[in-house]
């Protein structure tokens, strides 16, 4: 079976990730080839076709660059774009990451006859518009007013939840949600290889760890105001600003003693600082399924969440702390918080159970594509 993957994935393919959902992909990419499945991805940021040791087939898009800016769009990229989708002839599109060009790899598949699955990155995805403009346009509104990308994806993105012939979730919360919308879905968790998982001995433990985008998107005024009120901890702080608070509360955070900010790491190193946390500490008020709480789990860190638990994992399995949005409960939990061993076995044993990409989850992967 012929599968076609489409976005900025190959340099997740070669081990330098852009974002979670692109990483997601190209896992699933090289699953999939390992399963025997000719696989292969469509790239707009490559100038020359290429194969991975995967076997994964990597295209670009003719003209991508080309044309005269703010029209090109519609003369070069859309145009070019979907006869590369089209000309693949895959049996299966796949498509996740919230973008209005889905409908692309859409009508690629209706006009090769094949199928198509959208898979969910985020809970925003499905969630209402206000819950998105409360979480991400609110503070991002060029995201939606200054670019056709968010207006469009207003548009297509709820259109292809209903006509999609599967929809992927990645935990029961979001099936939860489609199911409140009459939408079926199948549950497919996020996936994440042994062998991106370095061992890292004699854990230190010394510092709490706040790993991803430093804006209001990802609860960051939160994680400022929670800094703010424990001067006698320490944290370390990965990753840039994204936002203009982002940046406002970045600054402040130099002048603070107990804060180390890192800036932007390469996987290996945040991998490091994540292994030798006390806790990974997330204020995000609406996430999809971070791999970086699959990755604290397996080293045996726990995940203390102000407001976010993707389908309730985090209190059934426990896994961490879940606060309800109560950051005070967030407090009291990083001053108790204790590195055991139980713990680490309870965490990895979850991973391994779940998320690790072994034979079982190969077997399950081939059944739902199939």
């Amino acid at each position: 079976m012929k599968i076609c993957f489409w976005g900025d994935i190959s340099g997740a393919l070669l081990g330098n990730t852009s974002g979670g959902g692109e990483l997601q992909i190209a896992v699933l990419a090289k699953a999939l080839a390992k399963i025997g499945h000719e696989v292969v991805i469509v790239d707009y940021n490559i100038d020359k076709e290429f194969q991975t040791d995967d076997g994964i087939k990597v295209c670009p898009v003719k003209n991508w660059n080309k044309g005269v800016r703010f029209i090109r769009t519609f003369t070069h990229r859309l145009p070019h774009l979907y006869a590369t989708l089209r000309n693949q002839n895959a049996d299966v599109y796949y498509c996740r990451i919230r973008n209005f060009r889905h409908i692309l790899a859409y009508w690629a598949a209706r006009k090769v006859k094949a199928k198509f699955i959208l898979g969910i990155a985020s809970d925003l995805d499905i969630s209402s518009f206000m819950s998105r403009w409360k979480y991400y346009y609110s503070s991002n509104s060029h995201k939606l007013w200054g670019s056709m990308d968010g207006i469009m994806s207003e548009i297509v993105y709820p259109w292809l939840l209903r006509n999609s012939d599967s929809v992927f979730v990645q935990h029961e919360g979001q099936k939860q949600i489609l199911l409140n919308k009459n939408i079926e879905s199948f549950i497919f968790p996020n996936i994440i290889e042994l062998d991106r998982i370095p061992n890292i001995e004699n854990q230190l433990h010394t510092d709490f760890v706040y790993v991803g985008w430093l804006d209001r998107r990802k609860g960051f005024p939160d994680f400022y105001e929670l800094v703010n009120r424990t001067p006698n901890l320490k944290y370390k702080v990965i990753g840039p600003p994204r936002d203009k608070i982002g940046r406002i509360l970045y600054e402040k955070l130099k002048s603070f003693k107990n804060v180390a900010l890192l800036g932007e790491l390469n996987h290996n190193d945040t991998l490091t600082h994540i292994a030798n946390a006390k806790a990974l500490i997330s204020t995000s008020p609406m996430e999809g399924f971070p791999n970086i709480y699959i990755e604290a789990w397996t080293y045996g860190i726990p995940v203390l969440s102000l407001n976010f638990d993707p389908g309730g994992v985090i209190e059934r399995e426990n896994l961490g702390t879940m606060a309800h949005g109560n950051l005070e409960k967030i407090i009291n939990a990083m001053a108790s918080v204790k590195n055991t061993q139980e713990f680490t076995l309870n965490s990895k044993s979850y991973v391994e159970r779940v998320h690790f990409l072994n034979e079982n989850r190969l077997n399950q992967i081939n059944c739902l594509f199939q």
